[in-house]
């Protein structure tokens, strides 16, 4: 086998069933150029068996590291990978049937194309994760906000090993735990890097927006925003979305819908905290 075309990096935790999903849906007849880097949090072997499993019928590296944090895992697996596209999808998302030939089509068409973005989709085939542009086209610090998620977020290898990976501040196992795939594709823009988005190019993941998960963290993911628009976005896209979450609080509290006013008011709280936050993150 020659040296792979993608490089598919996963950082987990506390998931098997779901990775043996993902798996699944990267095993495609035809495209033997994919190398998976599992970047394994457990403090047990749950995995091994698991990817004991597939050794025949992928390219496997299974990485070990003691500390729960999603974006020193992902780093962890960048140093390894080998392939000229990464990514890195979650632990339970899927990758629809063609999603690979797409992307490397895309690439191939336009060898100045640095990053390719595009959206997240429900199991059941809804937008879901974010709200998403309508039109595709490049990527500028206006829209790269409604442009990327981290688990279908494609870049050259070289770029995103020139940018130093994610930064280690943001993401899950932080304080600020989101964003960080707009701060990475901020960061290239900045560089002088171009950046597409295809609102055709899906990846399935489910859609948590509505649940007392999404209630929970809101006020951390919350918190990444706000870091990240301050870091990088002009004050229109600062503005809205501080309006957005305020608006949902109140139409939350009118309806009396206690879960959705829970919601809003952490989502709120905690894009404040981000933008008044230092720069360094501390």
């Amino acid at each position: 086998m020659g040296e792979p075309r993608f490089s598919l990096i996963v950082a987990t935790l506390g998931r098997d069933v779901e990775l043996g999903h993902l798996l699944d849906s990267v095993v495609v007849p035809g495209r033997e150029d994919v190398e998976v880097i599992v970047v394994d949090q457990n403090p047990d072997n749950r995995l091994v068996p698991l990817l004991a499993s597939y050794r025949d019928r992928l390219r496997l590296l299974h990485l070990r590291t003691p500390r729960p944090h999603a974006n020193a895992a992902r780093n962890l697996g960048l140093k390894h990978a080998r392939g000229d596209l990464v990514a890195f999808p979650d632990d339970d998302c899927l990758l629809p049937p063609g999603v690979l030939d797409r992307v490397d089509r895309t690439f191939r068409d336009d060898p100045t194309l640095a990053v390719l973005t595009g959206p997240a989709v429900s199991p059941s085939g809804v937008l879901g994760s974010g709200r998403w542009r309508r039109e595709g086209g490049a990527i500028d610090l206006r829209t790269v906000w409604t442009s990327v998620i981290e688990f279908n977020l494609w870049v050259r290898r070289d770029v995103a090993q020139a940018l130093g990976g994610f930064d280690q501040c943001l993401g899950p196992g932080t304080r600020f735990g989101s964003a960080e795939g707009n701060d990475l594709v901020a960061r290239a823009i900045r560089a002088g890097h171009r950046a597409v988005y295809d609102p055709g190019l899906h990846v399935i993941h489910p859609d948590k927006r509505r649940t007392e998960i999404a209630a929970a963290r809101a006020r951390v993911y919350g918190a990444g925003l706000g870091f990240v628009l301050r870091r990088h976005a002009p004050f229109s896209s600062t503005l809205t979305f501080l309006v957005r979450p305020l608006g949902g609080l109140l139409r939350a509290l009118l309806r009396r819908e206690t879960r959705e006013a829970r919601y809003f008011a952490a989502t709120l709280r905690g894009r404040i905290e981000g933008l008044l936050a230092s720069r360094e993150g501390r």
